[in-house]
């Protein structure tokens, strides 16, 4: 199956969102669009591919990410899939708006828990819900197995990992989700990040800086030292 991915650079943080498509059908994915113009981007992409909005699936609940979240629905009465431990981030996302200079931001919109492990098919792709907390408590990558795609949202990077020093969030929980429940999957697993630039699981192992023991450098072989005698067992 073909799966085209359309990346928007959405709001002043130039959050991701990404819009995955298959014939006729689409899901998008952190729709942080701001404005009538951002938003307007969306609509003439979904009426010149000829797709119809299935549904919106979310990494994490913070503002940059959900802005457009409300009047999509509002607009295309599409259903919101999240992690409900999430919603204690809601009220601090006005507040943070606000320090941005977004007035009249409104975290409110109907959506539907899900679990970790959760399966959702969605526009005829298969995803499933990785928990990952630490960056938020909720937060959610979203992982297309069958594809080799994950959607990292604010947990993991190209080269670094989502902040910890916001509400709520847990930098010991975010190591333990990306070590435990990212770097397994396999190498060439594609990554699509909220911010930057995509990279891979393999890339991230060897090279992201907070993710030791994988990137650890194997010291060279020096054959010059002694070696190590080993008496067998009596």
């Amino acid at each position: 199956m073909t799966i085209k991915i359309k990346r928007f650079a959405c709001n002043l943080l130039y959050e991701n969102c990404y819009v995955l498509s298959t014939p006729g059908r689409c899901v998008a994915i952190d729709p942080g669009f701001h404005g009538e113009a951002e938003l307007r981007q969306l609509y003439q992409y979904l009426e010149t591919e000829g797709l119809r909005l299935e549904a919106i699936l979310l990494t994490h609940a913070h503002f940059d990410h959900i802005i457009g979240v409300k009047p999509i629905q509002a607009r295309l009465g599409v259903p919101v899939y999240m992690s409900l431990a999430d919603e204690a981030v809601l009220p601090e996302d006005v507040i943070y708006a606000k320090r941005l200079g977004i007035d009249g931001f409104e975290p409110s919109f109907s959506h539907t828990g899900v679990s970790d492990g959760e399966e959702l098919e969605l526009a005829g792709i298969r995803f499933r819900a990785i928990s990952t907390p630490g960056h938020t408590p909720g937060g959610i990558c979203w992982y297309c197995e069958s594809e080799g795609l994950l959607f990292s949202g604010d947990t993991l990077f190209a080269d670094t990992i989502g902040r910890s020093d916001f509400p709520y969030s847990d930098y010991d929980a975010e190591i333990e989700s990306i070590l435990t429940k990212l770097m397994p999957l396999p190498g060439p697993t594609e990554v699509y990040p909220g911010h930057g630039e995509s990279t891979t699981i393999g890339h991230e192992r060897v090279s992201n800086p907070f993710l030791e023991p994988f990137n650890e450098k194997e010291e060279p072989f020096d054959p010059d030292l002694p070696g190590i005698e080993i008496h067998p067992l009596r």
